[in-house]
């Protein structure tokens, strides 16, 4: 696992010297684009829209359309912009976790300590267990500034991204219902009784990718040159409108069923 930014937690004056890696990874499989007459790979190239020429990764610099005309930046603008937020995840705050809406969170990352800070990072590790708190801090990568939660997990510490207020939008011009259009007390009870019986401990590992792996077989058949049957969608029950009719269908034999018997299989 190699690291993608290295420097430091600031838990007060307290300095802890920190790798960050990324904590996940996608489970798609990996397509390539092709042209559909031979099959040859699409590259996509970096070209000049004045000369039409590819230009090469050491001759490319970034810059802003600053009143129509471009302002170059480089690595020392970038870090003079916040020299201490390039370098550390500064920790202003601390709350508890349930605070904040889920909506907020994106990627998370693991945290690992160089040896001169193994001692505070268990320490602060310890300290937000024993509180039930994660530190609020941010930091620069990759020339953005990034907001981020800190909290023990497992036997380490993780950082989990989250995005700033003004990057949530609201949700404007939505047509949405009201909170009880239509709905009777009938109805409630029943899909209450259909959120009970589908009710269980959530376990993440009884979940998997099932998608990739159908798509791998499909991949495979057609590799071998067999021919694959038109897909159809299997109608597990007669379709009504009615809603009543729909959540009763549900308890008796539909989707609520079906997961109680993938509980007692697994």
């Amino acid at each position: 696992m190699r690291s993608i930014w290295t420097g430091a937690i600031g838990f007060g004056l307290v300095t802890i010297p920190i790798k960050l890696y990324s904590a996940v990874q996608g489970s798609e499989l990996d397509l390539d684009m092709l042209d559909k007459k031979d099959h040859a790979r699409i590259h996509f190239k970096r070209v000049n829209e004045n000369t039409e020429r590819e230009v090469p990764w050491e001759n490319i610099v970034k810059g802003y359309n600053y009143n129509g005309k471009y302002v170059v930046l480089d690595d020392k603008d970038f870090a003079a912009a916040s020299p201490e937020k390039t370098q550390r995840i500064e920790l202003f705050q601390f709350c508890k976790e349930s605070e904040i809406d889920s909506i907020y969170y994106e990627t998370p990352y693991f945290l690992e300590p160089d040896k001169s800070g193994s001692k505070p990072y268990a320490l602060l590790r310890s300290a937000l267990e024993d509180a039930e708190m994660a530190g609020i801090g941010s930091f620069v990568m990759r020339n953005k500034e990034h907001l981020v939660v800190l909290k023990p997990y497992k036997n380490m510490l993780i950082a989990q991204q989250i995005r700033f207020q003004e990057e949530v939008r609201e949700p404007e011009g939505l047509k949405l219902p009201s909170a009880k259009t239509g709905v009777t007390a009938a109805e409630t009870r029943m899909a209450l009784a259909l959120i009970k019986q589908m009710t269980g401990t959530f376990d993440i590992a009884a979940y998997k990718d099932t998608y990739s792996a159908a798509l791998m077989k499909v991949i495979e058949n057609k590799a071998k040159g067999k021919k694959l049957p038109e897909p159809k969608l299997r109608v597990v029950h007669k379709q009504t409108t009615d809603l009543m009719e729909q959540l009763k269908a549900s308890l008796g034999g539909g989707a609520a069923s079906k997961t109680a018997k993938k509980k007692k299989a697994s």
